[in-house]
Protein backbone atom coordinates (compact mmCIF):
# COMPACT_ATOMS: atom_id res chain seq x y z
CA UNK A 1 0.00 0.00 0.00
CA UNK A 2 1.18 3.89 -0.45
CA UNK A 3 0.30 5.94 2.83
CA UNK A 4 1.65 8.87 0.51
CA UNK A 5 -1.69 8.39 -1.55
CA UNK A 6 -3.85 9.37 1.59
CA UNK A 7 -5.58 13.24 1.35
CA UNK A 8 -2.98 15.94 2.61
CA UNK A 9 -3.87 16.95 6.12
CA UNK A 10 -3.30 20.44 6.28
CA UNK A 11 -1.85 23.84 4.56
CA UNK A 12 1.08 22.82 1.70
CA UNK A 13 4.66 23.57 3.32
CA UNK A 14 5.60 26.95 2.64
CA UNK A 15 6.95 29.82 3.87
CA UNK A 16 7.12 30.45 7.93
CA UNK A 17 4.60 32.71 8.72
CA UNK A 18 5.66 35.64 10.39
CA UNK A 19 3.93 38.36 12.54
CA UNK A 20 0.58 38.78 14.17
CA UNK A 21 -0.64 37.20 17.13
CA UNK A 22 1.71 34.52 18.43
CA UNK A 23 -0.50 32.00 19.22
CA UNK A 24 -2.26 32.10 15.98
CA UNK A 25 1.39 31.95 13.82
CA UNK A 26 2.34 28.95 15.79
CA UNK A 27 -0.37 26.95 15.52
CA UNK A 28 -0.11 27.73 12.07
CA UNK A 29 3.62 26.70 11.72
CA UNK A 30 2.89 23.73 13.80
CA UNK A 31 -0.21 22.56 11.04
CA UNK A 32 2.22 23.30 8.36
CA UNK A 33 5.14 20.77 10.10
CA UNK A 34 2.44 18.60 11.51
CA UNK A 35 1.50 17.88 7.86
CA UNK A 36 4.60 16.94 6.69
CA UNK A 37 5.08 14.27 8.88
CA UNK A 38 2.38 12.76 8.78
CA UNK A 39 1.98 12.59 4.44
CA UNK A 40 5.96 11.77 4.37
CA UNK A 41 6.01 8.10 4.15
CA UNK A 42 9.52 7.28 5.14
CA UNK A 43 11.71 8.63 7.88
CA UNK A 44 13.12 12.18 7.67
CA UNK A 45 15.63 14.06 9.00
CA UNK A 46 15.73 17.91 10.27
CA UNK A 47 17.35 18.83 7.34
CA UNK A 48 14.41 17.77 4.89
CA UNK A 49 11.98 19.41 7.16
CA UNK A 50 13.79 22.88 7.01
CA UNK A 51 13.96 22.20 3.13
CA UNK A 52 10.25 21.52 2.45
CA UNK A 53 8.64 23.69 4.57
CA UNK A 54 11.38 26.84 4.14
CA UNK A 55 11.00 27.42 7.97
CA UNK A 56 14.08 27.84 10.14
CA UNK A 57 16.45 25.40 11.70
CA UNK A 58 15.15 26.86 15.69
CA UNK A 59 11.50 26.56 14.79
CA UNK A 60 11.32 23.63 13.34
CA UNK A 61 13.71 22.02 16.31
CA UNK A 62 10.87 23.60 18.68
CA UNK A 63 7.57 22.42 16.73
CA UNK A 64 9.45 19.19 16.45
CA UNK A 65 9.98 18.65 19.62
CA UNK A 66 6.83 19.47 20.79
CA UNK A 67 5.46 16.77 18.12
CA UNK A 68 7.82 14.47 19.96
CA UNK A 69 6.46 15.40 23.06
CA UNK A 70 2.95 14.96 22.12
CA UNK A 71 3.71 11.17 20.66
CA UNK A 72 2.84 11.76 16.85
CA UNK A 73 6.71 11.73 16.21
CA UNK A 74 9.08 9.49 17.11
CA UNK A 75 12.72 10.24 17.21
CA UNK A 76 14.62 7.13 15.45
CA UNK A 77 18.70 8.54 16.65
CA UNK A 78 20.95 8.95 14.72
CA UNK A 79 21.96 7.50 11.15
CA UNK A 80 24.97 6.36 8.58
CA UNK A 81 27.64 9.48 8.38
CA UNK A 82 27.71 10.74 5.13
CA UNK A 83 30.99 11.89 5.56
CA UNK A 84 30.07 14.74 8.17
CA UNK A 85 27.67 14.75 10.92
CA UNK A 86 25.41 12.05 11.62
CA UNK A 87 21.96 12.97 10.66
CA UNK A 88 19.42 12.60 13.46
CA UNK A 89 15.85 10.31 11.95
CA UNK A 90 12.78 11.30 12.83
CA UNK A 91 9.48 9.14 11.45
CA UNK A 92 5.46 9.76 11.99
CA UNK A 93 4.07 7.23 14.70
CA UNK A 94 1.45 5.80 12.99
CA UNK A 95 0.38 4.01 16.14
CA UNK A 96 -0.13 7.05 17.88
CA UNK A 97 -4.06 6.55 17.25
CA UNK A 98 -6.04 3.74 15.23
CA UNK A 99 -8.87 3.79 13.08
CA UNK A 100 -11.80 1.00 12.13
CA UNK A 101 -13.93 0.74 9.00
CA UNK A 102 -17.33 -1.44 8.60
CA UNK A 103 -18.38 -2.72 5.54
CA UNK A 104 -21.58 -4.12 5.70
CA UNK A 105 -22.62 -6.50 2.85
CA UNK A 106 -26.08 -8.60 1.93
CA UNK A 107 -24.89 -11.71 2.34
CA UNK A 108 -21.27 -10.97 4.50
CA UNK A 109 -19.65 -7.93 6.59
CA UNK A 110 -16.34 -7.01 6.74
CA UNK A 111 -14.49 -5.47 9.56
CA UNK A 112 -11.16 -4.20 9.75
CA UNK A 113 -8.51 -2.06 11.75
CA UNK A 114 -5.45 -0.14 10.74
CA UNK A 115 -3.10 2.22 12.18
CA UNK A 116 -3.30 6.02 11.19
CA UNK A 117 -1.47 5.42 7.75
CA UNK A 118 -4.33 3.21 6.81
CA UNK A 119 -1.92 0.58 6.99
CA UNK A 120 -4.82 -2.56 8.00
CA UNK A 121 -3.86 -4.43 11.00
CA UNK A 122 -6.33 -7.07 11.08
CA UNK A 123 -9.44 -8.13 9.21
CA UNK A 124 -12.39 -10.48 9.81
CA UNK A 125 -15.57 -11.34 7.20
CA UNK A 126 -18.86 -12.74 8.72
CA UNK A 127 -22.24 -13.50 7.62
CA UNK A 128 -24.35 -10.74 7.47
CA UNK A 129 -27.06 -11.29 10.17
CA UNK A 130 -30.05 -9.74 8.26
CA UNK A 131 -33.09 -11.05 9.43
CA UNK A 132 -31.93 -8.90 12.49
CA UNK A 133 -33.69 -6.06 13.32
CA UNK A 134 -31.21 -2.97 12.30
CA UNK A 135 -30.26 -1.91 16.08
CA UNK A 136 -29.25 -5.42 16.59
CA UNK A 137 -27.78 -5.83 13.76
CA UNK A 138 -25.56 -2.77 14.46
CA UNK A 139 -25.19 -3.80 18.10
CA UNK A 140 -23.68 -7.50 16.62
CA UNK A 141 -21.23 -5.47 14.50
CA UNK A 142 -19.98 -3.61 17.46
CA UNK A 143 -19.47 -6.41 19.73
CA UNK A 144 -17.46 -7.82 16.51
CA UNK A 145 -15.54 -4.96 16.29
CA UNK A 146 -14.77 -4.12 19.89
CA UNK A 147 -13.31 -8.05 20.08
CA UNK A 148 -11.45 -7.55 16.63
CA UNK A 149 -9.59 -4.26 18.25
CA UNK A 150 -8.82 -6.42 21.48
CA UNK A 151 -7.21 -9.36 19.73
CA UNK A 152 -5.25 -6.79 17.88
CA UNK A 153 -4.06 -5.37 21.46
CA UNK A 154 -5.72 -1.84 20.69
CA UNK A 155 -6.90 -0.08 23.66
CA UNK A 156 -10.01 1.38 23.85
CA UNK A 157 -9.28 4.94 24.21
CA UNK A 158 -6.65 4.55 21.42
CA UNK A 159 -9.74 3.54 18.58
CA UNK A 160 -10.17 7.33 17.23
CA UNK A 161 -12.89 7.11 14.43
CA UNK A 162 -14.83 4.52 12.95
CA UNK A 163 -15.50 4.24 8.65
CA UNK A 164 -18.72 2.52 7.79
CA UNK A 165 -20.13 1.44 3.96
CA UNK A 166 -24.01 0.29 4.05
CA UNK A 167 -26.67 -0.32 1.21
CA UNK A 168 -28.95 2.01 0.76
CA UNK A 169 -29.40 5.62 0.53
CA UNK A 170 -27.19 7.50 3.37
CA UNK A 171 -27.46 11.09 5.15
CA UNK A 172 -23.78 11.15 5.65
CA UNK A 173 -24.55 14.47 7.89
CA UNK A 174 -26.88 12.58 10.44
CA UNK A 175 -25.42 9.45 9.45
CA UNK A 176 -28.59 7.98 8.74
CA UNK A 177 -29.53 5.52 6.17
CA UNK A 178 -32.58 6.96 5.05
CA UNK A 179 -34.06 4.49 1.78
CA UNK A 180 -34.05 1.20 1.92
CA UNK A 181 -31.16 -0.85 1.21
CA UNK A 182 -32.12 -4.05 -0.51
CA UNK A 183 -31.88 -6.98 1.27
CA UNK A 184 -31.69 -5.67 4.25
CA UNK A 185 -34.47 -6.43 7.03
CA UNK A 186 -36.28 -2.88 7.86
CA UNK A 187 -33.19 -1.20 6.84
CA UNK A 188 -34.98 2.51 6.39
CA UNK A 189 -34.43 5.66 8.57
CA UNK A 190 -31.58 3.52 10.67
CA UNK A 191 -29.66 6.39 12.48
CA UNK A 192 -26.51 3.82 11.67
CA UNK A 193 -24.09 6.64 13.06
CA UNK A 194 -26.06 7.12 16.91
CA UNK A 195 -26.59 3.40 17.27
CA UNK A 196 -22.87 2.51 16.50
CA UNK A 197 -21.56 5.33 18.61
CA UNK A 198 -23.61 4.40 21.93
CA UNK A 199 -22.18 1.02 20.89
CA UNK A 200 -18.69 2.27 20.54
CA UNK A 201 -18.01 5.49 22.23
CA UNK A 202 -16.13 6.70 19.17
CA UNK A 203 -17.57 9.16 16.60
CA UNK A 204 -18.79 6.99 13.56
CA UNK A 205 -18.96 8.29 9.72
CA UNK A 206 -21.67 6.19 7.34
CA UNK A 207 -21.56 6.49 3.37
CA UNK A 208 -23.18 4.57 0.90
CA UNK A 209 -20.95 1.81 0.19
CA UNK A 210 -20.60 1.79 -3.34
CA UNK A 211 -19.46 5.31 -2.65
CA UNK A 212 -16.69 3.53 -0.48
CA UNK A 213 -15.90 1.26 -2.96
CA UNK A 214 -14.81 3.88 -5.83
CA UNK A 215 -12.80 5.72 -2.86
CA UNK A 216 -10.96 2.34 -2.25
CA UNK A 217 -10.10 1.77 -5.76
CA UNK A 218 -8.97 5.05 -6.32
CA UNK A 219 -6.79 4.83 -3.42
CA UNK A 220 -5.19 1.22 -3.27
CA UNK A 221 -6.83 -0.40 -6.45
CA UNK A 222 -7.16 -0.57 -10.12
CA UNK A 223 -8.18 3.19 -10.56
CA UNK A 224 -5.02 4.37 -8.70
CA UNK A 225 -4.23 8.10 -10.56
CA UNK A 226 -7.87 7.88 -12.22
CA UNK A 227 -8.55 10.99 -11.23
CA UNK A 228 -12.24 10.60 -12.70
CA UNK A 229 -13.73 7.35 -12.70
CA UNK A 230 -16.92 5.23 -12.02
CA UNK A 231 -17.52 1.97 -10.15
CA UNK A 232 -20.03 -0.06 -11.05
CA UNK A 233 -21.30 -2.82 -8.34
CA UNK A 234 -23.50 -5.72 -9.99
CA UNK A 235 -24.57 -8.13 -7.26
CA UNK A 236 -27.76 -8.05 -5.39
CA UNK A 237 -28.41 -4.42 -5.77
CA UNK A 238 -26.74 -2.07 -8.82
CA UNK A 239 -25.13 0.82 -8.25
CA UNK A 240 -22.26 3.42 -9.10
CA UNK A 241 -19.93 5.54 -7.16
CA UNK A 242 -18.83 8.52 -8.88
CA UNK A 243 -15.23 9.98 -8.59
CA UNK A 244 -14.83 13.72 -10.41
CA UNK A 245 -11.53 15.51 -10.13
CA UNK A 246 -10.67 13.30 -6.99
CA UNK A 247 -13.43 14.35 -5.40
CA UNK A 248 -16.71 12.06 -4.89
CA UNK A 249 -20.05 13.41 -6.51
CA UNK A 250 -22.90 12.76 -4.60
CA UNK A 251 -25.39 14.65 -6.16
CA UNK A 252 -27.98 17.36 -5.15
CA UNK A 253 -30.35 14.92 -3.64
CA UNK A 254 -27.53 12.47 -2.71
CA UNK A 255 -29.02 10.21 -6.02
CA UNK A 256 -25.60 10.60 -7.89
CA UNK A 257 -24.55 7.16 -9.37
CA UNK A 258 -27.60 5.16 -8.37
CA UNK A 259 -28.21 3.73 -11.64
CA UNK A 260 -30.25 0.90 -10.55
CA UNK A 261 -33.25 3.18 -11.46
CA UNK A 262 -31.89 3.83 -14.71
CA UNK A 263 -34.66 3.46 -17.41
CA UNK A 264 -33.74 0.95 -20.07
CA UNK A 265 -36.31 1.41 -22.87
CA UNK A 266 -39.15 4.07 -24.19
CA UNK A 267 -41.74 1.47 -23.55
CA UNK A 268 -41.15 1.42 -19.44
CA UNK A 269 -41.13 5.24 -19.22
CA UNK A 270 -45.13 4.77 -18.48
CA UNK A 271 -45.04 2.07 -16.05
CA UNK A 272 -43.87 1.27 -12.65
CA UNK A 273 -40.57 0.61 -13.87
CA UNK A 274 -38.68 0.06 -10.56
CA UNK A 275 -40.51 -3.32 -11.00
CA UNK A 276 -40.45 -3.98 -14.25
CA UNK A 277 -38.25 -1.87 -16.30
CA UNK A 278 -35.38 -0.45 -14.28
CA UNK A 279 -31.34 -1.81 -14.73
CA UNK A 280 -31.67 -3.71 -11.34
CA UNK A 281 -34.96 -5.35 -11.81
CA UNK A 282 -33.69 -6.57 -15.48
CA UNK A 283 -29.91 -7.13 -14.70
CA UNK A 284 -29.24 -7.77 -10.85
CA UNK A 285 -28.30 -11.07 -9.28
CA UNK A 286 -32.34 -11.69 -9.45
CA UNK A 287 -32.76 -11.33 -12.52
CA UNK A 288 -29.20 -13.90 -13.47
CA UNK A 289 -31.21 -16.09 -11.50
CA UNK A 290 -34.84 -15.73 -13.33
CA UNK A 291 -32.55 -16.34 -16.76
CA UNK A 292 -30.41 -19.17 -15.37
CA UNK A 293 -32.79 -21.25 -13.17
CA UNK A 294 -30.02 -23.57 -11.70
CA UNK A 295 -28.80 -20.64 -10.03
CA UNK A 296 -30.70 -20.75 -7.11
CA UNK A 297 -29.31 -23.03 -4.66
CA UNK A 298 -25.76 -22.48 -2.97
CA UNK A 299 -23.85 -19.46 -2.71
CA UNK A 300 -23.86 -17.02 -5.50
CA UNK A 301 -19.98 -17.01 -5.80
CA UNK A 302 -20.13 -20.84 -6.67
CA UNK A 303 -23.35 -20.88 -9.11
CA UNK A 304 -22.31 -17.01 -10.93
CA UNK A 305 -18.67 -19.75 -11.32
CA UNK A 306 -20.63 -22.37 -12.63
CA UNK A 307 -22.53 -19.75 -14.67
CA UNK A 308 -19.97 -18.84 -16.41
CA UNK A 309 -18.04 -22.37 -16.77
CA UNK A 310 -21.77 -23.14 -19.00
CA UNK A 311 -21.37 -20.37 -21.01
CA UNK A 312 -17.74 -21.27 -22.18
CA UNK A 313 -18.80 -24.82 -22.68
CA UNK A 314 -21.82 -23.66 -24.91
CA UNK A 315 -24.76 -24.18 -22.78
CA UNK A 316 -27.55 -21.86 -24.62
CA UNK A 317 -28.93 -20.89 -21.35
CA UNK A 318 -26.34 -19.73 -20.05
CA UNK A 319 -24.41 -18.19 -23.08
CA UNK A 320 -28.31 -16.10 -23.35
CA UNK A 321 -28.34 -15.40 -20.04
CA UNK A 322 -24.61 -13.72 -19.35
CA UNK A 323 -25.13 -12.05 -22.86
CA UNK A 324 -28.38 -10.70 -21.94
CA UNK A 325 -27.69 -9.11 -18.61
CA UNK A 326 -23.72 -8.34 -19.26
CA UNK A 327 -24.64 -6.11 -22.22
CA UNK A 328 -27.17 -3.96 -19.97
CA UNK A 329 -25.08 -3.42 -17.63
CA UNK A 330 -22.87 -2.44 -20.57
CA UNK A 331 -25.44 0.08 -22.38
CA UNK A 332 -25.45 1.48 -18.49
CA UNK A 333 -21.74 2.10 -18.30
CA UNK A 334 -21.70 3.73 -21.59
CA UNK A 335 -24.41 5.73 -20.51
CA UNK A 336 -22.64 6.95 -17.28
CA UNK A 337 -19.45 6.94 -19.08
CA UNK A 338 -20.66 9.72 -21.72
CA UNK A 339 -22.05 11.91 -18.89
CA UNK A 340 -19.08 12.01 -16.92
CA UNK A 341 -16.23 11.40 -19.25
CA UNK A 342 -14.40 9.22 -16.76
CA UNK A 343 -10.45 7.53 -17.74
CA UNK A 344 -11.74 4.51 -16.28
CA UNK A 345 -14.65 2.57 -15.26
CA UNK A 346 -14.22 -0.24 -12.45
CA UNK A 347 -17.04 -3.00 -12.36
CA UNK A 348 -17.24 -4.98 -9.31
CA UNK A 349 -19.85 -7.08 -6.94
CA UNK A 350 -20.56 -10.56 -7.33
CA UNK A 351 -21.06 -11.03 -10.56
CA UNK A 352 -18.05 -9.54 -12.59
CA UNK A 353 -15.20 -11.64 -12.20
CA UNK A 354 -11.68 -11.22 -14.54
CA UNK A 355 -11.67 -13.32 -17.85
CA UNK A 356 -15.01 -14.06 -17.58
CA UNK A 357 -17.78 -13.97 -20.36
CA UNK A 358 -19.48 -11.42 -18.75
CA UNK A 359 -16.57 -8.63 -18.65
CA UNK A 360 -16.01 -9.27 -22.39
CA UNK A 361 -19.49 -8.84 -23.03
CA UNK A 362 -19.72 -5.56 -20.76
CA UNK A 363 -16.45 -4.43 -22.70
CA UNK A 364 -17.20 -4.98 -26.28
CA UNK A 365 -21.25 -3.55 -25.23
CA UNK A 366 -18.75 0.04 -24.10
CA UNK A 367 -16.95 -0.20 -26.87
CA UNK A 368 -19.56 -0.72 -29.32
CA UNK A 369 -21.26 2.60 -28.32
CA UNK A 370 -18.79 5.15 -26.90
CA UNK A 371 -17.03 7.26 -29.09
CA UNK A 372 -13.74 7.83 -27.17
CA UNK A 373 -12.70 4.88 -25.86
CA UNK A 374 -13.08 4.57 -22.32
CA UNK A 375 -11.27 1.78 -20.10
CA UNK A 376 -13.66 -0.99 -18.39
CA UNK A 377 -12.02 -3.61 -16.36
CA UNK A 378 -12.66 -5.45 -13.12
CA UNK A 379 -12.42 -4.35 -9.64
CA UNK A 380 -8.45 -5.10 -8.39
CA UNK A 381 -10.41 -5.32 -4.47
CA UNK A 382 -13.00 -7.17 -5.05
CA UNK A 383 -15.94 -7.06 -2.17
CA UNK A 384 -12.95 -5.04 -0.36
CA UNK A 385 -13.49 -2.23 -2.06
CA UNK A 386 -15.66 -0.72 0.00
CA UNK A 387 -13.77 -1.69 3.27
CA UNK A 388 -11.01 -0.05 1.98
CA UNK A 389 -13.05 3.26 1.28
CA UNK A 390 -13.93 3.01 5.06
CA UNK A 391 -10.65 3.02 6.26
CA UNK A 392 -9.68 5.42 4.10
CA UNK A 393 -12.58 7.80 5.15
CA UNK A 394 -11.72 6.77 8.61
CA UNK A 395 -8.14 7.26 8.44
CA UNK A 396 -8.87 10.87 6.91
CA UNK A 397 -10.96 11.96 9.31
CA UNK A 398 -8.77 11.19 12.07
CA UNK A 399 -5.86 12.84 11.01
CA UNK A 400 -7.28 15.66 10.65
CA UNK A 401 -8.40 15.88 14.16
CA UNK A 402 -5.10 15.73 14.78
CA UNK A 403 -4.47 19.07 13.76
CA UNK A 404 -2.57 21.21 16.92
CA UNK A 405 -5.42 23.04 18.87
CA UNK A 406 -4.59 26.75 20.50
CA UNK A 407 -3.84 26.56 23.92
CA UNK A 408 -7.27 28.00 25.87
CA UNK A 409 -6.93 31.45 26.20
CA UNK A 410 -4.32 31.87 23.33
CA UNK A 411 -6.90 33.47 21.26
CA UNK A 412 -7.71 36.45 24.08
Amino acid sequence: MSPAQLPKTGPNPGAEIRGGHTGHLRRANLERIQAFVMDHPRPFTRAELIEATGFSAPTVGSLVAQLIRRGLVRDLGAGPSRGGRRPSFMEFNARYGFVAAIAIGVDNTQVAVADLRGARLAHRVITTPRDLHPKALLSRLAAVLRRLARDTRIPREKLLVVGVGTPGLVDRHSGTVVALAPGLKEWLNVPVARILEDRLGVPVLVENDVNLAVLGEHWQGAARGHDTCAWINVGTGIGAGVLIDGKLHRGHHLMAGEIAFMCMAPHYAGQDFGDHGCLETLAGLEALVGRWPRGRPGSPDRWVAELYDAARAGDPEARAAVEEVATLVGIAAANLSLVIDPSLVVVGGTVPTPDSPFMDRVQRTVAGILPAPTAVIVSALGEEAPLWGGLLMATTHARHELRPRLPEGAAR
